[in-house]
This record gives C-alpha cells, structure tokens and sequence, in this order.
C-alpha cells in the first residue's frame, strides 16, 4: 500500500493523541513509519492513544504549538520528511467557553508550524488539516466547492478559518518559493468511528448512554453533516502526503475531503440507521442548546477525487456498523484494543474502492 514509501520516513504529527490524530499514528505505525508526536494533552477519559500505549512505540512528546520556540526546537530535532499538522482545539461548544485558547491554537499555532518551515532547510511534505467549518456558512445544498468563501463565525470556525488566511499568506509570500516545502490544506467534515470519547459529538455521547442503557439526549436533531468514517478521511490524508512527494502541481492546493452519498443524511436520520445495528437504543429530543450550530454543512469533493483517485469507500450504512462494532467490541475486552484497531484498518482496506 502506498508503494512502501511511508517506511522508515520521519514523520511529525501534531495533535497526534486526538481522535484523528491517533488512528494516523497507529496506522503510519503499521506501515513503517518513523513517528514523532507532539501534543499538549490526553483530550477525552478514556483516551484511544493510551489505551493503545502508542507512547511506547513512537516519540511522544508534549506540547503547545503556541509555544513557537519549543516547536521549532522539536522540529529541528525530528528532521520530518512530513507533517501532518492536526492539533487543535475542535470543539464549537468550547470555543464559546474559552474563546482565547481555541484562537491561540488553532490560529497561531498554525502560523508557527508555517514559520518554522519557513526556515527548515530539508525537504518536507507539510499536509495541514483544517475544517469544513473554515467555508462561510450560506447553507448551500450543493456542497461547499475548495473555491468558495471561507469565514466562519463561531470562535471555532472563524480560527479555522483566520488559520487558512493564515497558511495562503505564507504560502503565496514564502513558501511557493522555496523547493524544499511543500504544502497542502485538507478539509474534513464530521468525522466519525470507534475511540471517540469526545463530549458533545453524537456518537460517542451516543454509545456512553447506551452501554449503561441509558437514554441518549439529542439537540439538534434535524442538523446534516457530512459524516463519514475516521479512515476514510486519513486514507485521503495519507494518499496527499504520498502524492505531493510526486506531483509538484498539487503544491499549494486545497482539498475537500466528504462522503459523497447522493441523499444528506440528518442526526435522526443517523439515528434510525444506528437503531437497526443495536436494537434497544433510545434517545430523547431536547430543545436547541444556547450556542449557534449550522444546520447544513455539506462537502464537494469531486477535486479530490479527479486529481487523487479519492472518494469514501463505505457508505453510511457500513460506517455506522464499522463505529458501533468497534465500541462493542471494545467494551466486551477492553485489553484486546490495539488488535481491534489495527483489525478495523486492516478490515477498511479490504474495502477501499481505489488504491494508489
């Protein structure tokens, strides 16, 4: 897979204890990578990355991207061929709650990573990943194209998307200049599988009632997001940081990376589908929170299929099944995690559509 070109490459992924970040790690694990990680905490009890006990088998580092001096030192240090720059503050609900923390994160820890580049002097593959959050939200059915505006509202998606302002001015003033760098911004949507325990994210406050039989409390139940599975959306990741060591016409460009079912799927829509998998399940609707959520968010991802062959390989019906089986899996031997996860990427790319 991937021709064996991730093995034995250096590699640096910030925010690598996160939900994406640590089913990345485990899987450029798996394929031979050189991993160095660096992020500034454990975000959800019980934590993926811990249970795995991936800090034995990478250099796992903690640290404040804001802290522009450290992350430099690291980078010098680790030598990366590529970083994949995931960390970051994620959630709408606490970026209402600690606004400062989520633009020092996302906005200024963006511009660090592009500063220390801006001075690396060795070739690297640098994939930042951003949001759909980054589009400003008119609620288009069509799907938000790489093309169209960016400004979000919310402290979340506006420091998602002051970030990307962020990386176009460095890319367009330094970077595109230097034969060394390489760079290209990801856009993933809601993302969803096993090992989230996030707050706040339907499925995992979904499966943490249910286990314990109880009743799951819905918000926003006629909200659409773009859901898809965490190995979909790092396949993607991982087919750009492959490609971009190739094609030096993918420098600089954006990607969306969405499901591309034909029908947009609400929360109780996503619902009744978990329903026919766990029989049982229950949920009750409350009234909408006091913070702004969008109701539509959709992705066109027709570019990352014409240029990278990419496009989600499960539908939603096999995603939902993929998430819940791992949860229930995992509850039954909790001690069997690390051959469940490295099964459940086994067991994708016996479904993927494309190969590269």
């Amino acid at each position: 897979m991937f021709h064996n070109f991730y093995k034995n490459k250096k590699v640096l992924i910030t925010g690598h204890t996160g939900f994406k970040g640590t089913w990345l790690t485990l899987w450029l694990f798996l394929l031979g990578a050189k991993i160095t990680g660096i992020s500034n905490s454990f975000y959800t009890k019980p934590s993926h990355f811990k249970l795995l006990k991936l800090n034995r088998k990478i250099k796992h580092l903690s640290l404040d991207i804001s802290k522009m001096e450290l992350l430099n030192s690291v980078i010098k240090k680790s030598k990366p061929d590529i970083i994949f720059h995931l960390a970051g503050q994620s959630m709408v609900k606490k970026s209402f709650l600690n606004p400062l923390e989520t633009w020092k994160t996302n906005s200024l820890g963006t511009i660090n990573i592009l500063e220390c580049l801006r001075k690396y002097n060795k070739k690297c593959s640098l994939i930042i990943i951003t949001s759909d959050k980054s589009y400003k939200n008119l609620e288009i059915k069509r799907g938000y194209k790489e093309t169209d505006l960016i400004g979000g509202e919310d402290p979340y998606s506006a420091s998602k998307s002051s970030a990307e302002l962020a990386i176009q001015s460095y890319f367009k003033s330094f970077l595109n200049k230097d034969k060394k760098i390489k760079l290209v911004v990801a856009r993933a949507g809601n993302v969803i599988g096993g090992g989230d325990w996030t707050a706040d994210r339907l499925m995992p406050d979904a499966v943490k009632s249910w286990i314990v039989n109880k009743s799951l409390t819905v918000r926003n139940p006629i909200s659409t997001r773009p859901w898809q599975h965490v190995l979909d959306v790092l396949y993607g990741y991982l087919i750009l940081g492959y490609l971009l060591s190739k094609n030096k016409k993918l420098n600089g460009e954006v990607f969306n990376f969405g499901p591309n079912y034909k029908k947009n799927y609400k929360v109780i829509e996503v619902l009744k589908i978990v329903k026919k998998i766990w029989p049982g399940v229950k949920w009750r609707i409350i009234k909408n929170s006091s913070f702004y959520e969008s109701k539509l968010l959709k992705l066109n991802s027709s570019k990352a299929f014409k240029k990278l062959r990419w496009k989600t390989s499960l539908n939603l019906d096999v995603t939902l099944k993929f998430t819940i089986d791992w949860y229930r899996k995992f509850y039954k031997n909790p001690k069997k995690v690390f051959k469940i996860s490295s099964d459940s990427i086994k067991n994708y790319i016996k479904e993927l559509k494309y190969y590269n």
